[in-house]
């Protein structure tokens, strides 16, 4: 098969874990972790909770649980509460111009609690998923955010059917239908960001890929050429108007995307867009032991793509406080800060907060960097009261990024933070040491990612 959906199919079906790059396995393993701990987090939030309002429990043996409730619910539908559980905070993780692990971890985790697959499994599906998003994101010489699409909902709901045809076990040719399938199922809009609907994109991303998956499996047909076709996935959504069509040798496998581009693992539960200058924003508080008052003007200069995202200047709920530059900063001033806690109502609508949002100005730049449509580097500089300026070098990678990745330890405080939320700390530890030690997993349905009396937990 040589369309690109045919291509993928052979990849997917080809994975060995066993010869997988050892930085790939290193990047599902942080993402699927990172993912859970953040999801069992979420799940207490209005959108997911409504979601879950709209999804009937389901009777079957074959069933997946909504995380960590446990309520036994259908593969598709625990994958779209999950993944709008998932990503609604604003805390997981972030790559290829999106989030891949709030798509591909529900998805999995509910196809593979069905399956009973290994975490062997899991993480050969996570590769699958992850490999064809960077496939079809080096595909597009421009920025989708541009055009108003979402990322993580429109190359999701492919990467999410390719990684759950891999746990079904579909030939090339259904695998190949699956993505096709799922490539008119992807949507999602720009404009809804700082809404419940932006996780609601993740969902529903997720599981799309589920449904594509199990109707190929079924033998139900999609064109193969749905991907670089004059009338496909690929031209359809193009900010640039020149997608790469040509379908060609795409390198599956043998030109790994995932071990260069990894994941970037958030530390603050807001829009990553705003990482870097609040690394920057908390290094000066901190050095300087900045006081509000002492601070007449917060400058940020960042990228103009990412101020697309950051819409919200004047924010009255955490919800819209994720994407706003100007909080970031006040946040990080006045708490020295930004974390769960500073991500409520409440903290936002602080008069000390809202004071200090009119201390920040934003100027932009049009440059980019590959695979994040985010300017190469964030700078922040303050003026004080007194007339003087201090500034922090420029940040062109976040800590918790995969080129300055946490560690182990700290990884395993932010699931913590995440996860005893939910989880008594015993269980949440037990948790993180399963997902952190995944390929030695015998079978999904051992993690203990519920709650209730009597279940696995």
């Amino acid at each position: 098969m040589t369309t690109l959906a045919g291509q993928v199919a052979q990849f997917v079906g080809a994975i060995d874990t066993a010869t997988l790059p050892q930085r790939s396995i290193d990047a599902a393993r942080t993402g699927i972790t990172d993912c859970v701990g953040v999801m069992i987090a979420g799940a207490g939030e209005p959108a997911p909770r409504i979601v879950a309002k709209f999804v009937p429990a389901s009777t079957s043996n074959e069933g997946a649980p909504e995380i960590p409730s446990g309520r036994n619910l259908s593969a598709p539908d625990a994958a779209l509460v999950n993944g709008v559980a998932a990503h609604v905070l604003d805390y997981d993780d972030v790559a290829l111009a999106g989030h891949p692990s709030t798509v591909l971890t529900p998805a999995i985790l509910a196809e593979g609690w069905t399956r009973g697959s290994s975490g062997a499994e899991l993480l050969a599906a996570y590769v699958a998923g992850y490999e064809l998003w960077a496939l079809l994101l080096s595909r597009e010489p421009g920025a989708l955010h541009d055009r108003g699409f979402h990322p993580t909902a429109l190359y999701g709901a492919p990467a999410a059917a390719a990684a759950c045809a891999r746990l079904n076990g579909l030939d090339e040719q259904r695998t190949a239908h699956a993505i096709a399938l799922s490539a008119s199922m992807a949507a999602g809009l720009v404009a809804n960001f700082g809404t419940m609907t932006k996780s609601f994109h993740a969902g529903r991303a997720a599981q799309s890929g589920v449904i594509a998956a199990r109707l190929a499996s079924e033998g139900f047909t999609a064109s193969p050429d749905a991907i670089e076709h004059r009338t496909g996935f690929l031209r359809a959504i193009s900010p640039s108007g020149s997608p790469h069509l040509d379908g060609g040798d795409a390198q599956l496998g043998t030109e790994w995307r995932m071990p260069r581009a990894g994941v970037n693992v958030k530390r603050y539960p807001t829009c990553y867009s705003t990482h870097r200058a609040i690394d920057a924003m908390l290094d000066l508080a901190n050095e300087h032991d900045l006081k509000p008052d002492a601070v007449k003007e917060i400058r940020v200069q960042t990228g103009a793509v990412q101020m697309l995202m950051l819409r919200n200047s004047r924010p009255k709920t955490g919800l819209e406080a994720k994407f706003s530059m100007e909080f970031a900063m006040a946040a990080a001033l006045v708490a020295r800060r930004v974390g769960l806690s500073e991500l409520t109502d409440e903290f936002v609508a602080r008069p000390e907060v809202v004071a200090n949002l009119d201390k920040v100005t934003c100027t932009t730049v049009d440059d980019t960097v590959p695979e994040l449509a985010m300017a190469p580097n964030d700078r922040v500089s303050i003026v004080l009261t007194d007339g003087r300026v201090i500034e922090h070098a420029p940040v062109a990678f976040a800590k918790g990024s995969w080129q300055r990745p946490l560690t182990r330890d700290e990884l395993q405080e932010k699931f913590l933070d995440c996860a005893t939320r939910r989880l008594g700390r015993a269980h949440a530890r037990a948790l993180f040491d399963q997902l952190w030690n995944i390929t030695e997993l015998a079978c999904v349905r051992d993690l203990r990612v519920t709650e209730l009396p009597g279940s696995r937990a």
